[in-house]
């Protein structure tokens, strides 16, 4: 086989180029070599094939680690393959009978491979769960507990997770050696291989279960639904979630059961908003309280407080209740209550009560549907 010309040597480049390198230098050169701008150049069109090839290897953020790893070798298993040399992309690793574990090598490369395989019956944490949980805007300034239906995984009550049926045992798996994998050898032009699969007679599990439990059918866990108490704390806000450790489904070989993730939904109230640990009310006035000034009687979460507001006050204003907020959640104190001042203007008012109007609007030099009918006369 031909030796193939380096990949970053064909688009220019030296080892270990960026990712914009790569695709700025391929982007010049294939707009030189293009066949359309060489129409009939055959070496052009192979240099427009090398380039396309390098760029393809290149731009692949996998395939350029196992280059640059490996050379050519590790991006095309056929390559050195026939030839004298063995694997030289390896540096001989094709000859002398050695063998390598593919778990090793796919590791190496993409962080992790078939070795992941071998543990397979080490304890393992179960997964995780994830509920929601309604409360109240005052539940969620004050903390209360609530009961969360979780639908989860747990150990067999009947078999207690061993998947036998009672009076029975699991007899260890001959072929894998209560491992629950096998090892597997082919030869590649890389030299042997070997690889880590699920044991075929126990399926993984290391074990084989002869007379295995009615209720869970061998597997050792049931999926049921569980009730299970949840304390919410003082200051949780609309869609912050609670973790509980090892509340989620059971572990398996004897591994810690995942985490309850209950996330939490606040309900909107009447009267109130929040924004932060602050409590927003907008507080309905009269013209005449606004004018004279008044005693008014304010909703809290704390229920109803008394605050007088000077005469004249205006719509939109907005008045302060220290420490009538919504509680710290990391800390102690509480945020603030901040109430808005509405003007409401008066409906279905009687004759009597217009002319008073028009008195009082004559009495400030204002001009009153009264007062122009009575010029026009």
């Amino acid at each position: 086989m031909a030796e193939k010309k380096d990949y970053y040597e064909a688009l220019g480049l030296s080892k270990g180029a960026s990712d914009d390198e790569i695709k700025k230098a391929f982007r010049q050169l294939a707009k030189k070599f293009h066949p359309d701008v060489n129409p009939g150049n055959k070496r052009a069109e192979e240099r427009f094939k090398e380039i396309n090839e390098a760029y393809e290897i290149l731009s692949d953020s996998d395939k350029k680690t196992a280059y640059d790893r490996f050379g050519h070798a590790g991006v095309d298993p056929n390559y050195g393959a026939g030839g004298g040399d063995g694997f030289g992309g390896f540096g001989g690793f094709g000859g002398g009978g050695m063998e390598f574990d593919l778990g090793d090598i796919l590791g190496s490369i993409f962080g992790g491979g078939e070795r992941s395989n071998r543990n397979r019956n080490a304890p393992r944490k179960g997964d995780r769960v994830r509920t929601e949980a309604t409360i109240t805007f005052e539940e969620a300034a004050f903390g209360c507990e609530k009961e969360v239906n979780v639908m989860r995984v747990e150990a067999c009550d009947s078999c207690h997770g061993s998947g036998c049926k009672e009076g029975t045992t699991a007899e260890k798996c001959v072929n894998c050696n209560g491992s629950g994998a096998v090892t597997s050898q082919q030869r590649t032009p890389f030299g042997v291989m070997q690889s880590t699969s699920d044991c075929p007679k126990c399926a993984g599990r290391g074990k084989i279960v002869h007379q295995p439990c009615e209720k869970c059918r061998g597997l050792g866990l049931v999926r049921r639904s569980r009730g299970i108490k949840v304390s919410i704390p003082a200051g949780i806000d609309n869609g912050q979630t609670i973790s509980m450790r090892a509340q989620g489904s059971a572990g398996s070989n004897g591994g810690e059961a995942g985490d309850l993730f209950v996330t939490i939904a606040v309900m909107r109230h009447e009267l109130f908003e929040r924004e932060g640990n602050s409590v927003l009310l907008s507080m309905p006035v009269s013209f005449v309280q606004a004018a004279l000034g008044t005693e008014l009687e304010v909703d809290t979460l704390d229920g109803k407080v008394k605050y007088s507001i000077p005469e004249g006050t205006q719509t939109g204003t907005t008045f302060r209740l220290r420490g009538k907020g919504i509680p710290n959640l990391r800390g102690s104190g509480r945020g603030d209550q901040f109430v808005t001042v509405k003007i409401v203007t008066p409906t279905g008012l009687n004759s009597e009560q217009k002319e008073l109007l028009r008195e009082f609007a004559e009495a400030g030099g204002e001009a009153t549907d009264s007062k122009k009918k009575r010029k026009r006369k």
